[in-house]
């Protein structure tokens, strides 16, 4: 069967990474909402004349139409779907951030349409309002749940309900623990029941439940990623020379 009978049309996608490929084209990775992530060979997409060279730009829905059945699918076809501007600042690393955790945390052409729309608000969020702190906590979880790597944050260690007004330990893998019921050496994210509560739901109250659902989300996904997460690094630098 030709490759061309293996053809996907108008498959909405965000472009996570783009590198050089022979001379003149690029070899793509995509996240699909129906196909997951997916490589992809975009054909001259380098040439100055090329049509897709405005096109295949991050952060923002991408229609794409492509076919092949072997793991790098050539490009056909690619429309901007708009919606909303490129990020800037600071707004520019979190939706680098946002692509990077999608990109080497999810397994190639496995579907996860749920993860594709929260990712699809994450990018909006970013792109259109200055404060977007709380909309990167909620992706963060969102793919923590999704990819089944996010503990249950509404019953503790013994099983009993999460209680807003106690305070919990959080280690990777391990559901709460009542931070009253803990080895006094252990270690993990002290964390107060109400935060639990919040990360589920993704609406944050006040300051301090943002601060500890990022020491949560952190210690979640360094675990996942023991190499590290370099967009993170980049905008760690910046802060550091800002506040130096």
């Amino acid at each position: 069967m030709s490759d061309r009978n293996h053809r996907i049309n108008h498959e909405p996608v965000f472009l996570l990474n783009a590198v050089p490929w022979r001379e003149s084209s690029l070899r793509l990775e995509v996240f699909s909402r129906r196909y997951g992530r997916v490589a992809l060979l975009a054909r001259s997409a380098r040439k100055r004349q090329s049509e897709l060279r405005g096109i295949l730009v991050p952060f923002v829905p991408i229609d794409a139409s492509w076919y092949g059945n072997t793991e790098l699918k050539t490009l056909h076809r690619a429309e901007w779907l708009g919606g909303w501007s490129q990020p800037q600042g600071r707004a520019l690393f979190s939706g680098l951030y946002l692509n990077e955790l999608v990109w080497k945390l999810t397994a190639r052409e496995d579907p996860h349409p749920k993860l594709y729309d929260a990712l699809a608000e994450a990018h909006r969020e970013i792109c259109t309002r200055n404060n977007h702190v709380a909309a990167l906590r909620r992706f963060e979880w969102r793919l923590l749940t999704e990819l089944g790597y996010a503990p249950d944050l509404l019953h503790d260690a013994d099983g009993a309900a999460v209680q807003a007004e106690k305070q919990y330990l959080l280690q990777a893998e391990q559901a709460p623990l009542l931070l009253a019921s803990a080895p006094n050496n252990a270690n993990g994210i002290t964390a107060n029941g109400s935060t639990l509560l919040q990360l589920h739901a993704g609406r944050f109250d006040n300051g301090e439940s943002l601060q500890q659902a990022l020491q949560i989300t952190r210690m979640l996904l360094d675990f996942r990623l023991p190499e590290g997460i370099k967009s993170r690094r980049i905008l760690q630098q910046i802060q550091a020379f800002q506040t130096a």
